[in-house]
């Protein structure tokens, strides 16, 4: 028999068993491109209230190329998302399928998240440069990136019913009117939802990317709200250039590890924010060393996530590249670098992506 590098046995099952699972990946990796164009395409919303239809019939009600509808219907029902008869000609979605597919299913539309891989696939080549050269890939090549972040309802829709609860009276203190700032933005899409809802405070959102901070602008004019204000502007030096002791409420939502001087931004949070403030910051829940990560749920994801997109626009800047998967015990270590004492961590019942931590001067 055989010997491994390793000096042991080579195990011929345990090789087979890899093969089946490396396959069942294929087919999951090619799932998630299918299931992002049935998302952009809207099938899935089309065939939502659907009774059992024929491909012409769902293409046409989704303005589609039929031909394309019925290789996608092929992919979806080999997949097993979608169900077809006998005679392989009526096609439906199964409710329960609907209500983790369709936009009608607001954060929990799964499918909204797939885009991602997509995404992350337009730029293999350029981070298969970075592997052979280092650098990073910058946030200009990441198309759509803002566009898919905006349509995450998750963080959104949590805000008022588990999010502020977190901090005993915060939302009190919301409604008489307090100074609220976001670093790192995106699209605003917080930012515009608290400022509709506590009219009395002052809300401003910070964000590198001028196209999302435009974005987010675009939003509250149309909302007509006028106690929110969006800047562009870069934050690595924010632990010189924040105002000092301004905000009463800072907020960053899976903003820190990807900035290219994480502990600045988080010193100038510090400077900024008032003696008797909070600092509410929402980071990916993992460990910090790999092997803490094993059975994460979304271990794979994450990490990939983390190469192909959070690590190297980071890097891009000349940054640290912390990436996705820094981990508990580095963001506790780089709070208390920043100077803050007060750190408490918070688990959401819905939310098996990330930490909530509230943190205090």
């Amino acid at each position: 028999m055989a010997s491994t590098s390793t000096g042991r046995p080579f195990d011929q099952s345990r090789s087979e068993a890899f093969a089946e699972s490396l396959l069942q990946h294929l087919n999951h990796a090619a799932l998630c491109l299918m299931a992002s164009i049935g998302h952009r395409t809207g099938l899935f919303d089309v065939m939502r209230d659907l009774p059992p239809s024929t491909s012409p019939d769902i293409a046409r009600l989704a303005n589609l190329d039929e031909r394309y509808v019925r290789e996608w219907l092929g992919a979806m029902v080999t997949a097993g998302v979608i169900e077809v008869d006998a005679t392989s000609t009526l096609y439906s979605l199964p409710p329960e399928h609907a209500a983790m597919l369709t936009r009608a299913a607001g954060p929990d539309n799964l499918a909204m998240l797939t885009q991602l891989v997509g995404m992350l696939g337009s730029v293999e080549d350029d981070i298969v440069t970075c592997f052979r050269e280092g650098g990073g890939v910058p946030y200009d090549r990441f198309a759509r990136f803002h566009a898919v972040m905006a349509e995450d309802e998750g963080v959104v829709s949590a805000l008022e019913p588990r999010v502020l609860p977190l901090v005993p009276g915060l939302a009190d203190r919301l409604s008489q009117g307090i100074r609220v700032l976001d670093v790192g933005c995106g699209s605003g899409r917080a930012m515009n939802r608290l400022a509709a809802r506590y009219p009395n405070s002052q809300f401003t959102g910070m964000d590198l990317s001028q196209e999302a901070i435009l974005a987010a602008r675009s939003e509250s004019q149309a909302k007509n709200l006028h106690n929110v204000e969006f800047i562009a502007r870069d934050l690595t030096d924010f632990n010189q250039t924040a105002e000092s002791d301004s905000y009463d409420l800072i907020t960053t939502f899976d903003a820190i590890h990807d900035q290219a001087r994480p502990l600045n931004v988080l010193e100038g949070i510090h400077r900024s924010l008032r003696p008797d403030g909070v600092y509410l910051m929402q980071e990916i829940k993992a460990a910090s060393q790999v092997h803490g990560n094993i059975g994460h749920p979304l271990g794979t994801f994450l990490y990939t996530v983390s190469a192909m997109h959070c690590m190297t626009v980071s890097l891009a800047q000349g940054g640290e590249g912390l990436g996705a998967m820094w981990g508990e015990e580095t963001t506790r270590e780089y709070l208390t670098r920043a100077g803050f004492r007060s750190v408490e961590k918070h688990e959401l019942p819905h939310d098996v992506m990330n930490n909530w931590y509230i943190v205090r001067k």
